[in-house]
């Protein structure tokens, strides 16, 4: 899967997802301080699900009108060790396999998703 990991996420998370095979591209690595309509702007132009734990995201995809059709996946989650919240977050990934346009919400209770607008 290409992903294109926000800032916020933890590097130890993006080690993860690249030891599971997955593409992943960090703006901490190669656009630290992109501002966020930019960051949602690069996944759409790369075709690459956005991982963030920003939800300004999904005001730039629903009230701003941004595209985003290559998905976003919020992660909302308690503070937890960097480790488990890379398994938790890598694991969560591995469950789903229809990403692509949608907004999808990970929690400790399970995977809310729903339709991006199409532009």
């Amino acid at each position: 899967m290409d992903i294109l990991a926000d800032e916020n996420v933890p590097g130890a998370a993006v080690a993860r997802l690249r030891d599971a095979g997955h593409d992943v591209s960090w703006v901490s690595e190669d656009a630290p301080g992109t501002a966020d309509p930019d960051v949602l702007e690069r996944a759409s132009n790369e075709d690459r699900l956005l991982v963030t734990f920003d939800k300004d995201f999904g005001d730039l995809a629903y009230r701003a009108g941004l595209r985003a059709p290559s998905g976003v996946v919020l992660i909302r989650l308690p503070s937890m060790p960097p480790e488990e919240l890379s398994r938790f977050i890598a694991d969560s990934l591995a469950t789903q396999v229809d990403w692509k346009g949608h907004f999808s919400v990970v929690t400790e209770l399970g995977i809310r998703m729903r339709p991006l607008p199409r532009r």
